[in-house]
């Protein structure tokens, strides 16, 4: 019980910094290049960590890594960024966190895991709490944002079950480097052919690069893919819920953003989806 509690923890760190992707995207990153600055995000950390480890994919992981890093960062980030877009972050937040209710499905046709009333109850409570937590009434609703924000959740939700599957015989951090070069050199040919080039950067500009690749990419997805081999599918991706909540606490505490009375009961719903999704789990 006490390793798993430490595996949860740690696991939960992961999603609860990259809920400081938003502020930090608004304060040090360029506008207009999404796809740029996942390239910069992913790319880099990926060949930092392959330095690191000195292991290259082998067999079949070759394949098996670049549909893994298309799924989690490619897709997954390209999808988030056009959602982020052409949507309202709440809007945007919401229809993202389907994902975990898509896991359980997918845990169930991939791994045979069964599906627990307590884990649907958990995707549920977590979609409302995040709807409470970040959704406005003036929200607008865009057709292909709402289908872009789905595309990434179902991208996510297959690379969180694959992972799960396939475990290669190498350390989670051999296995991140592995998909984060995948990924980020899955990601040059759509940021070169669809954005413009990107301009001499400052040195806010760099800071906010280096802290989501070195912090929000390179060590959380070490700690996300751990939490993957080591916990069911059904309890890790209701972690997810966490991101908006960070987000919301770091708008009210670094931007002075409002904090009213649905946002502190979709908190409270959101820490419960993730604790009826540990509960659920087993």
């Amino acid at each position: 019980m006490m390793t798993r509690n430490l595996d949860f923890l740690l696991t939960a760190i992961a999603p609860a910094i990259w809920g400081s992707t938003y502020i930090v995207t608004t304060l040090f990153l360029p506008p207009g290049h999404p796809l740029t600055m996942a390239l910069l995000r992913a790319l880099p950390a990926g060949l930092l960590l392959l330095l690191v480890v000195r292991r290259l994919p082998f067999g079949v992981w070759w394949s098996r890594t670049f549909l893994l890093g298309a799924l989690n960062f490619s897709i997954f980030w390209a999808m988030l960024f056009v959602a982020a877009y052409r949507l309202p972050g709440g809007v945007a937040a919401t229809v993202g966190a389907i994902q975990p209710l898509i896991v359980v499905f997918l845990a169930r046709a991939l791994l045979g895991r069964p599906i627990r009333r307590l884990s649907l109850l958990a995707a549920g409570a977590g979609i409302a709490g995040v709807a409470l937590l970040v959704l406005t009434p003036a929200a607008a609703i865009d057709p292909l944002g709402v289908a872009a924000g789905l595309a990434g959740a179902v991208s996510m939700a297959f690379g969180t079950v694959l992972s799960r599957r396939w475990q290669p015989p190498v350390s989670s951090l051999t296995f991140t480097a592995w998909q984060l070069t995948a990924g980020g050199l899955l990601l040059i040919p759509a940021a070169l052919t669809l954005e413009p080039p990107l301009s001499a950067p400052t040195l806010a500009n760099i800071a906010g690069i280096a802290y989501l690749g070195l912090i929000g990419a390179a060590l959380t997805y070490i700690l996300w893919f751990r939490g993957i081999s080591r916990l069911e599918p059904q309890a890790v991706a209701p972690l997810g819920f966490l991101s908006p909540v960070t987000a919301v606490l770091l708008g009210w505490g670094v931007l002075g953003q409002g904090l009213s009375a649905p946002q502190l009961l979709g908190m409270i719903v959101v820490l419960g989806s993730v604790w009826f999704g540990q509960r659920g789990a087993k």
